[in-house]
């Protein structure tokens, strides 16, 4: 069965509202993104983009231009007028958790989040909790956990073609171990179906300016994962790294290495193969949204558990206490303590 969906978008800036104007302020461009909110919402034909909401007059002003949705300076009024059946949360992360929990207690079946999901682990647990009460869908923009290559990667991973698994290897040259990392150590967790177990970790406090401002910091970090069956994963991303973005997927019979959009196998035997980026006009946010339509329509399954989110947040949160503890190795779930230890990433 085919429905109609109402949708809004709490945030109307560069991925939220496609805001060209926000992303001249990132020194970043709408077209380079895998997608917005905006035109992933409106760009399904079973979405109907009814209002948005920002505390800018001038992102409401631009929105308004590009859509026929209503316009809200207070997401709450937005939710108290509107009757949305799909809410966009693309705001900064320290209000995740009060706009996803409003969402669905105003009856909204699918919260579509930006990353990092939430400043700390508990919040995160309290985001989920509140969607699990509500029967509603909680999807973390996570994107790769959306684009066809990384499915096939994790196929040919679980049919066995790279082996049993001995490491894995992730390095980006950003730092933003939560605004970035996330992406990364999410793939992971997408490519080899494992849970994160234990962290053990290092921040760098060398000082990179935030592209966002002054006002936020995000640190990048050295460390290791202890991932289930014991699988290391070693993480090189100080805030002045010069390494390329990769993961590196060891084992016993080939190496896959992957930059997110492109996967190259390299068999030990000699042989290589590699996936180009998929090419059908169709962004990572237009899948997710697809899918979402598809769980609302019939409960199809939706690719994405949100349970694994939560484990990759409690491992970003677990680097900084285990930072604070003295680069301890801390086990996940995390104790009340390290659950509330705030990560600064605003």
């Amino acid at each position: 069965m085919s429905n109609n969906y109402r949708a809004g978008i709490m945030g109307l800036g560069f991925i939220g509202g496609a805001d060209q104007v926000s992303g001249d302020a990132l020194d970043q461009l709408v077209e380079d993104l895998d997608g917005t909110h905006l035109v992933a919402l409106d760009g399904h034909d079973q979405v109907d983009l009814a209002a948005g909401s920002s505390r800018d007059q001038g992102r409401r002003d631009r929105f308004a231009a590009q859509t026929n949705a209503n316009v809200y300076a207070d997401w709450r009024e937005m939710l108290e007028k509107e009757s949305l059946d799909i809410v966009s949360v693309a705001t900064y992360a320290p209000v995740h958790a009060e706009m996803t929990i409003g969402a669905v207690e105003a009856g909204a079946r699918v919260v579509y989040c930006e990353k990092p999901i939430a400043t700390t682990a508990a919040d995160a647990r309290k985001m989920l909790a509140a969607c699990e009460a509500h029967d509603a869908l909680l999807v973390i923009n996570h994107n790769r956990r959306f684009n066809p290559n990384g499915h096939e990667l994790r196929d040919r991973i679980a049919k066995g073609d790279i082996g049993d698994l001995t490491s894995i290897n992730l390095a980006w040259p950003t730092g933003r171990l939560s605004g970035v990392g996330t992406h990364v150590i999410d793939a992971v967790h997408m490519h080899v179906g494992r849970q994160i177990e234990a962290v053990t970790g290092t921040l760098d406090f060398a000082g990179k300016p935030d592209c966002r401002g002054e006002e936020f910091a995000d640190y990048g970090a050295w460390g290791m994962m202890r991932m289930e069956g014991g699988l290391i994963v070693t993480v090189d991303a100080p805030d002045y790294s010069r390494s390329p973005f990769y993961i590196a997927i060891n084992g016993t019979k080939a190496r896959a290495i992957t930059d997110g959009d492109n996967v190259t196998i390299d068999d030990w035997a000699g042989g290589t193969e590699s996936f180009p980026p998929v090419s059908d006009g169709k962004s990572s946010m237009d899948r997710a949204v697809a899918g979402m339509v598809e769980w609302l329509d019939d409960g199809t399954p939706f690719s994405y558990d949100p349970h694994d989110a939560i484990n990759v947040a409690e491992a970003i949160s677990g680097f900084h206490v285990s930072h604070h503890r003295g680069g301890v190795w801390v086990d996940l779930p995390l104790d009340d303590e390290g659950a509330n230890h705030f990560v600064n990433c605003a």
